[in-house]
């Protein structure tokens, strides 16, 4: 199970899915992983739902893809026989609840109240999806109820958007959060796949944030470094910096005093998520170089690519 949440958190975002037509589900999962989430909650309020999610299952079986609005027992044998990895239901059914957990079939279940969550962790969760998140009072509401759950994680659902998905993903409870805005059930009905491919991409372009924070050039010794910053700052009036290792120019540009990774230098990109960006990346073929993260209080907040460009070495940062 936790296998499965973990990758969940990676991911991010979950797609939530209503599908009318079996035949549109294999599409429809290529515009979600061409658009960077692989990942699927096909929800069993259609009659197409099993088979669709044994297409998408079959086709793509690295892809995540669960069943949602799961009620009964029956749902559950249904949906795992159709190759789902997860199970979320709207609500918390104790029966439902321990035949997934004896049968270590991953269960993400509503929960609404203290007392929902607290009748999760009896059960031995902790992961639980906030339904409905906006609903309920939203982020604030959340934050309040789940201030005495030191463990328990959430993954909320119902009224997320591009509008507030970055406010719930930078709470350090939430591990993930549903939304359907990128796949709206009449655009798979018109069967617009590349609109939902470029919702989708806009979607992680949004969570993951990147944005180009400074350039590093290498020099030779600290001598051209500090050289160099000063020629560009009496230019520019830019305030010069000495570091340890380098001397930056205003906040963009930085002289390194030795030469390091890149042949020429390296590009700095923020991010608002390291963790999913580096795990964005390795999905997309993109590793890392392991000697060179860097850690903060055990959480990542730096480490190069393995790729460069233009003889740029490019290091992702956490944002602050």
């Amino acid at each position: 199970m936790a296998n499965v949440l973990d990758q969940l958190q990676l991911i991010g975002i979950v797609p939530v899915i209503a599908i009318d037509n079996a035949d549109d589900a294999e599409p429809l999962a290529q515009a979600l992983i061409d658009g960077g989430l692989p990942c699927a909650e096909v929800t069993f309020r259609t009659a197409a739902a099993k088979e669709a999610i044994k297409r998408m299952a079959k086709k793509f079986p690295s892809m995540l893809v669960g069943a949602g609005t799961v009620l009964t027992i029956d749902q559950v044998k249904t949906a795992v026989d159709a190759g789902v990895k997860f199970i979320v239901s709207p609500g918390l059914n104790p029966k439902v609840v321990e035949y997934c957990v004896v049968n270590k079939i991953p269960i993400i279940p509503g929960t609404a109240t203290p007392s929902d969550v607290e009748r999760a962790i009896e059960l031995g969760l902790d992961v639980v999806k906030f339904f409905p998140a906006e609903g309920n009072g939203g982020l604030p509401y959340l934050k309040a109820i789940s201030g005495p759950y030191n463990r328990m994680k959430f993954i909320p659902t119902g009224g997320i958007d591009e509008t507030n998905i970055l406010s719930y993903l930078r709470y350090d409870k939430i591990i993930a959060c549903g939304g359907s805005w990128m796949v709206k059930q009449e655009m798979i009905a018109k069967k617009q796949f590349d609109e939902i491919k470029k919702l989708t991409a806009c979607a992680v372009q949004l969570m993951l944030g990147f944005d180009i924070k400074h350039v590093g050039i290498n020099n030779k010794n600290d001598v051209d470094a500090m050289s160099n910053a000063t020629a560009i700052s009496m230019l520019f009036n830019f305030p010069v910096k000495d570091g340890n290792s380098s001397v930056f120019a205003g906040t963009q540009v930085e002289f390194m005093k030795q030469p390091s990774l890149g042949a020429h230098g390296h590009i700095a990109i923020g991010t608002n998520f390291i963790d999913r960006a580096v795990a964005y990346f390795e999905r997309e073929g993109v590793m890392t170089l392991p000697e060179t993260k860097k850690e903060k209080n055990g959480k990542l907040i730096a480490v190069y690519l393995e790729k460069e460009i233009g003889g740029f070495a490019i290091h992702l940062l956490q944002n602050q």
